[in-house]
């Protein structure tokens, strides 16, 4: 599960917040959905984050803050599974298309597939790319479990 773009870390989070679900009304996109126990998160099947910081602003709990503009809103990034159509020998790059930081690329590969290539640099993990993949094969995972 996934909070909010600029929640502050779980344990003070549920301290927090009420559960009131003012984020949930204030999302543009419309990607935030409340859980089981009435928490806020984001669900990337719904479309992608915009980091306009609406949910912020409504925040009365301060559960989520952003101080600083510059602050990142989390520290996610798509990950590309081994469903991917494109590494199974099929024809897609729907998930490039979908990218608008150009963090998914494709290298043509002579006699075959063009394969997809990550930038984790220029990731937003924004989840664009998540709910267009026809295989289910990108994830959305937070830099340090990547890094393990």
């Amino acid at each position: 599960m996934q909070r909010p773009p600029w929640a502050i870390p779980d344990g003070a989070f549920e301290d927090a917040c009420t559960r009131c679900g003012e984020c949930l009304r204030a999302c543009p996109p419309a990607i935030l959905v409340a859980t089981a126990g009435g928490y806020p998160a984001v669900d990337f099947s719904r479309g992608e984050c915009s980091f306009c910081g609406d949910c912020v602003s409504v925040c009365k709990p301060r559960a989520l803050q952003r101080e600083d503009v510059a602050a990142v809103p989390w520290r996610l990034k798509a990950a590309i599974g081994d469903a991917c159509l494109a590494r199974r020998g099929v024809e897609c790059r729907v998930c490039g298309e979908a990218c608008g930081a150009a963090a998914i690329r494709f290298r043509p590969s002579l006699g075959g597939v063009a394969q997809p290539l990550f930038d984790a640099a220029c990731c937003t993990g924004c989840g664009g790319c998540l709910a267009p993949c026809p295989a289910g094969a990108i994830a959305m995972r937070n830099e340090v479990e990547m890094s393990e």
